[in-house]
């Protein structure tokens, strides 16, 4: 196993110790750490905002840029301060937080096979985004902007094909004008236009990715930053002088952290620790993986081309295509196996994977080779066929969270599945009819799946709001629904305990 890949999987049980501690606090739906992402793209929009208006009111001369900002602040201090103030903590928070939702995607594994293509278009991204919060401090032209841009400067000169200092051309007192400034403006301006074409490319291939954090979230967020603005605004800290030397600065660690690095080692060092970790995150995708699972089967005669699990995907990896047959209108799905993350969400929601099919095998439209829906309709019939005791219930639950292995015993079935949103809602049905007292369903916490959208389809199914849903006739107070992570099978064990003590009209979902 390589060394990185161990050092991920001891980091893991951390990370998800981590999250249920955030969960306790904020509920699993509104939990910072599983919306890194969104929340990235909300500081994004607010960095924008309040920018424009920024920019909006700034002096782009040499001479008055740093009087323009300082009059800012000084006549409008509750609204253009306040304005500065969140630009300056938002672009601390983005960083913080895409550093953050790179640190967990690593951490996950979400790097790899299907993944590879939204890590390699996400990395850019950081670097896009430190030149961007690099290059606002410029524009100020205090004296901790002209610390940074000589120091920016500085380090660039350590590259062997740039022919003359830039620091001798470009940033001293006699050589610092309006153009230069114009450079300033482009760097901060133009790369987040970069930024932005990244951001639309990086999520290509996830279907209905997160881009905005659940509202209250978003609205908590909002609010911690403005009130951080009001409560330390941030100010200049005196109009830059490159004939002398500046004294004590108030250094924005998590934007200029690589200045007191190369004041530490080299600039040589500091290429080196950047191009090496540039070139690490690269190469993760790389390294050697575990065999792939075996992605989703399409069966031609059985697929009626309802689009469906087209819809469902978590990762568009389901294209509709003419049917062979060539029926007027009617298509079939394609899996590209290059995309398909095998999680077996396209069966969930596939109207021929229901159980009541009469026949021996169940052939249905799109299945899971690895774990047939057939498979499951016949290990269920021989467990209820088996099962003993006063109540039987029978558990749905998912590889990827709480194990429901161990808790199978003579009154209850229990069954994993590659996520519970590759379940058929039909399969809870059936089981009740088949002799079951009651189904409980579970799978990732809220927010935390696996594969993106098997819970939220999953809940919006058994509440009758996508199709395939489950049946009006199906009694929902012999349904119980508990989204538990790795680590919560406890909770599982006290709600099957509650099934086998409560009345049947109390089983309620």
């Amino acid at each position: 196993m390589h060394p990185l890949t161990r050092i991920r999987i001891r980091g893991l049980a951390g990370v998800r110790r981590i999250d249920h501690a955030f969960d306790a606090v904020f509920g699993s739906a509104l939990n910072p750490l599983r919306h890194l992402g969104a929340l990235g793209f909300l500081l994004f929009w607010l960095l924008a905002v309040s920018g424009i208006y920024l920019f909006s009111m700034l002096d782009t001369s040499a001479q008055d840029a740093y009087r323009s900002i300082d009059t800012l602040s000084r006549a409008q201090p509750y609204f253009g301060g306040l304005l500065r103030s969140l630009h300056r903590y938002a672009a601390d928070a983005f960083v913080i937080v895409t550093l953050a939702h790179l640190a967990r995607e690593w951490l996950f594994g979400r790097y790899a096979g299907f993944r590879r293509f939204s890590w390699w278009t996400g990395v850019p991204l950081l670097l896009f985004a430190y030149v961007c919060g690099v290059g606002g401090f410029w524009l100020h032209w205090d004296q901790l902007g002209a610390f940074s841009a000589v120091a920016t400067a500085q380090w660039l000169d350590a590259l062997p094909f740039l022919g003359s200092p830039l620091t001798r051309n470009f940033l001293v007192a006699a050589s610092v004008s309006d153009r230069l400034f114009s450079l300033f403006v482009f760097i901060h301006i133009g790369v987040p236009l970069l930024l932005i074409f990244g951001l639309w490319f990086h999520i290509q291939r996830i279907s209905r990715a997160e881009v905005f954090p659940p509202r209250a979230l978003a609205l908590g967020t909002t609010l911690a930053l403005l009130a951080l603005a009001l409560a330390s605004p941030v100010t200049g800290q005196g109009p830059a002088d490159l004939s002398t030397v500046p004294g004590a600065l108030e250094l924005d660690w998590w934007l200029l952290f690589i200045h007191p690095l190369t004041d530490a080692t080299s600039p040589a060092a500091v290429w080196g620790l950047l191009t090496l970790a540039l070139l690490t995150l690269i190469a993760l995708p790389l390294l050697p993986q575990p065999a792939p699972a075996a992605v989703a089967v399409v069966d031609a005669e059985h697929c009626n081309g309802c689009r469906r699990c087209f819809d469902d995907c978590p990762y568009a990896a389901i294209t509709m295509l003419p049917h062979p047959n060539h029926r007027l209108g009617r298509e079939l799905a394609v899996v590209n196996a290059d995309l398909c993350a095998s999680c077996g969400i396209c069966v969930g929601s596939c109207p021929t994977s229901t159980p009541f099919r009469r026949g021996v095998a169940l052939v249905t439209g799109i299945d899971m080779p690895q774990s047939p829906i057939g498979a499951l309709r016949q290990r269920l019939q021989q467990r209820l066929a088996a099962m003993t005791g006063r109540r039987k219930i029978v558990v749905f639950g998912c590889d990827q969270g709480a194990a429901v292995a161990a808790l199978a015993g003579p009154d209850v079935a229990s069954f994993s599945l590659i996520c519970t949103g590759m379940l058929p809602p039909s399969f809870i049905e059936y089981a009740l009819r088949g002799g079951a007292d009651a189904v409980l369903v579970t799978g990732c916490r809220e927010g935390g799946c696996a594969f993106r959208l098997g819970q939220r389809w999953t809940d919006e199914r058994l509440q009758a709001l996508r199709e395939p849903h489950l049946r009006a006739s199906a009694p929902r107070e012999r349904l119980r629904v508990i989204w538990a992570d790795a680590g919560d099978e406890a909770t599982l064990r006290g709600a099957i305990d509650g099934l086998r003590r409560a009345p049947m009209t109390e089983a309620t979902a």
